[in-house]
Protein backbone atom coordinates (compact mmCIF):
# COMPACT_ATOMS: atom_id res chain seq x y z
CA UNK A 1 0.00 0.00 0.00
CA UNK A 2 3.24 2.30 0.76
CA UNK A 3 4.26 1.67 -2.77
CA UNK A 4 1.40 2.69 -4.23
CA UNK A 5 0.81 5.95 -1.90
CA UNK A 6 4.99 6.68 -3.68
CA UNK A 7 3.74 5.88 -6.95
CA UNK A 8 0.60 7.94 -6.74
CA UNK A 9 2.60 11.48 -5.78
CA UNK A 10 5.80 10.77 -8.22
CA UNK A 11 2.60 10.74 -10.81
CA UNK A 12 0.83 13.53 -9.40
CA UNK A 13 4.28 15.58 -9.22
CA UNK A 14 6.05 14.54 -12.35
CA UNK A 15 4.01 17.24 -14.70
CA UNK A 16 5.14 19.84 -11.92
CA UNK A 17 9.05 18.46 -12.47
CA UNK A 18 9.05 18.25 -16.28
CA UNK A 19 7.59 22.42 -16.15
CA UNK A 20 10.55 23.29 -13.75
CA UNK A 21 13.06 21.27 -16.02
CA UNK A 22 12.45 22.80 -18.89
CA UNK A 23 11.72 26.44 -17.63
CA UNK A 24 11.77 27.91 -21.08
CA UNK A 25 9.95 29.32 -23.92
CA UNK A 26 9.12 26.65 -26.73
CA UNK A 27 9.58 27.19 -30.24
CA UNK A 28 7.21 26.45 -32.65
CA UNK A 29 9.31 23.39 -34.36
CA UNK A 30 9.63 21.94 -30.50
CA UNK A 31 5.89 22.36 -30.20
CA UNK A 32 4.52 20.59 -33.77
CA UNK A 33 7.62 17.73 -32.77
CA UNK A 34 6.05 17.50 -28.89
CA UNK A 35 2.46 17.41 -30.70
CA UNK A 36 3.43 14.69 -32.99
CA UNK A 37 5.18 12.48 -29.89
CA UNK A 38 1.64 13.25 -28.04
CA UNK A 39 -0.68 12.11 -30.78
CA UNK A 40 -0.01 8.55 -30.22
CA UNK A 41 0.14 8.74 -26.54
CA UNK A 42 -3.65 10.10 -25.98
CA UNK A 43 -4.70 7.66 -28.42
CA UNK A 44 -3.75 5.06 -26.23
CA UNK A 45 -4.83 7.06 -23.60
CA UNK A 46 -8.59 7.31 -24.73
CA UNK A 47 -8.55 3.45 -25.67
CA UNK A 48 -7.46 2.43 -22.24
CA UNK A 49 -9.74 5.09 -21.04
CA UNK A 50 -12.98 3.79 -22.72
CA UNK A 51 -12.68 0.14 -22.54
CA UNK A 52 -12.23 0.89 -18.80
CA UNK A 53 -15.05 2.57 -18.41
CA UNK A 54 -17.00 -0.10 -20.48
CA UNK A 55 -15.39 -2.85 -18.31
CA UNK A 56 -16.49 -0.44 -15.19
CA UNK A 57 -19.60 -0.65 -16.50
CA UNK A 58 -19.62 -4.41 -16.89
CA UNK A 59 -18.43 -4.70 -13.59
CA UNK A 60 -21.20 -1.72 -12.27
CA UNK A 61 -23.97 -4.45 -13.55
CA UNK A 62 -22.28 -7.66 -11.96
CA UNK A 63 -22.22 -5.73 -8.19
CA UNK A 64 -25.56 -4.80 -8.69
CA UNK A 65 -26.69 -8.15 -9.44
CA UNK A 66 -24.55 -9.56 -6.87
CA UNK A 67 -26.21 -6.94 -4.18
CA UNK A 68 -29.91 -7.67 -5.59
CA UNK A 69 -29.14 -11.78 -5.18
CA UNK A 70 -27.65 -11.23 -1.46
CA UNK A 71 -30.72 -11.89 -0.08
CA UNK A 72 -29.84 -11.45 4.26
CA UNK A 73 -26.17 -12.34 3.85
CA UNK A 74 -24.48 -9.74 4.65
CA UNK A 75 -20.69 -10.45 3.41
CA UNK A 76 -22.77 -10.53 -0.05
CA UNK A 77 -23.58 -7.13 0.28
CA UNK A 78 -20.82 -5.17 1.76
CA UNK A 79 -18.53 -6.84 -1.02
CA UNK A 80 -21.11 -5.82 -3.57
CA UNK A 81 -20.99 -2.35 -2.11
CA UNK A 82 -17.38 -2.18 -2.09
CA UNK A 83 -16.58 -3.57 -5.46
CA UNK A 84 -19.23 -0.39 -6.55
CA UNK A 85 -17.29 2.29 -4.74
CA UNK A 86 -14.26 0.78 -6.02
CA UNK A 87 -14.98 0.89 -9.25
CA UNK A 88 -16.64 4.53 -9.03
CA UNK A 89 -12.88 5.96 -7.65
CA UNK A 90 -11.31 3.84 -10.34
CA UNK A 91 -13.62 5.91 -12.47
CA UNK A 92 -13.22 9.21 -11.05
CA UNK A 93 -9.10 8.59 -11.52
CA UNK A 94 -9.08 8.07 -14.88
CA UNK A 95 -11.28 10.69 -16.12
CA UNK A 96 -10.22 13.18 -13.79
CA UNK A 97 -6.56 12.48 -14.52
CA UNK A 98 -6.02 14.83 -17.87
CA UNK A 99 -7.77 17.98 -16.19
CA UNK A 100 -5.55 17.53 -13.11
CA UNK A 101 -2.23 17.52 -15.18
CA UNK A 102 -3.35 20.38 -17.43
CA UNK A 103 -4.20 22.45 -14.25
CA UNK A 104 -0.59 21.30 -12.57
CA UNK A 105 1.31 22.14 -15.96
CA UNK A 106 -0.86 25.34 -17.35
Amino acid sequence: MKLFAVLALLLLFSPMIVVAEFGGDISEEDQETFDQILEPVMKIYNFVKYAATVLAVLFLLFAGVLFITSANDQAKREQAKSMAMYIVIGLVIIWVAPLVVGFLTG
